[in-house]
C-alpha cells in the first residue's frame, strides 16, 4: 500500500476521526487511548511519564476545542502529513496541528508523528 498515492479525501477519511480522538483523549488525559493509533516506533518512543506530565501541566493539551479545520497535506517519501487549524476552549487564536501518517509493516496506516504548534 502506498500512503502518498491516496487522494486528499481518502487521507482525510483516515485522519479526521483520529484527530478527533486525539483531541478527546488529550482533553481527558487518557494516555492509553491517545496512543492507540500510533505506529510501533512512535509508541516505543513515547514516554508515558513525559506525556502524562504534559497532560497534567499543559492548559493547551487538555482544553482543545472540538472545532478544527483540515488545511492540507504534505507528501514526503513514505509519509503524508495532514495539517489542521486547531482551536482552544480558553485561549484565543489558532494552533497548527500536524499528524504524520505512514504504513506499518503489517500494511496498516498508523500515526508516525503528531504535534501542535
Amino acid at each position: 500500500m502506498d500512503i502518498a498515492g491516496k487522494t486528499d479525501e481518502e487521507l482525510y477519511e483516515i485522519a479526521k476521526p483520529w484527530w478527533e480522538g486525539l483531541i478527546k483523549y488529550s482533553n481527558n488525559k487518557n494516555y492509553l487511548m491517545f496512543i492507540k493509533n500510533f505506529s510501533r516506533s512512535l509508541r516505543d518512543g513515547a514516554n508515558e511519564m513525559e506525556i502524562g506530565k504534559q497532560f497534567a501541566r499543559s492548559d493547551l493539551a487538555h482544553n482543545l476545542s472540538k472545532e478544527y479545520e483540515v488545511i492540507g497535506t504534505i507528501r514526503r517519501g513514505e509519509h503524508v502529513t495532514v495539517l489542521f487549524k486547531q482551536g482552544h476552549k480558553k485561549r484565543e487564536g489558532e494552533w497548527l496541528g500536524r499528524m504524520v501518517l505512514g504504513i506499518e509493516d503489517d500494511d496498516e496506516v498508523k500515526i508516525f508523528g503528531v504535534s501542535l504548534f
